[in-house]
């Protein structure tokens, strides 16, 4: 750890490069939490909570939600127990991920059958497309 200083949420936040109440709003869900309140009661935090802000940046990049990552801090902080349970949750977060894919790969067909049956001239009255938009038959 380095010997970084007490930080302000406000210094935390630049350091981090977010919002200051993006930092309360991970403090309510217990994501980062004070190291100890300076002698005027402002909220000071340590090295180890810019440490957090980058692993929860890092986890959001890999699409893990915030309850996730607070279980993996929380898997992370106790450092002991078994490691199945973080695979676990990545490979929960894999199948989601799979899960999108599909769907979107459906809309992407879906899109592209539409388009392939438009000849993209005449009467807006004869398109394809919106009589397909407007039918039963496609509806998602």
């Amino acid at each position: 750890m380095d010997a970084t200083p007490d930080l302000t949420i406000g210094q935390l936040a630049q350091r981090a490069e977010l919002a200051t109440e993006t930092l309360r709003h991970y403090e309510r869900l217990g994501l980062i939490e004070p190291s100890r309140r300076s002698a005027s009661n402002y909220r000071l935090y340590d090295a180890q909570a810019l440490e957090r802000l980058r692993f929860i940046r890092r986890a959001q990049a890999l699409g893990f939600s915030l309850p996730d990552i607070r279980q993996l801090l929380d898997l992370h902080r106790a450092g002991e127990g078994d490691m199945g349970q973080v695979r676990a949750i990545v490979e929960q977060r894999l199948r989601q991920i799979e899960q999108r894919m599909a769907d979107l790969q459906r809309l992407r067909d879906g899109l592209e059958q539409m388009a392939r049956a438009c000849p993209g001239h005449g009467a807006m009255a004869k398109c394809p497309i919106l009589a397909a938009l407007c039918s039963e038959e496609h509806a998602p």
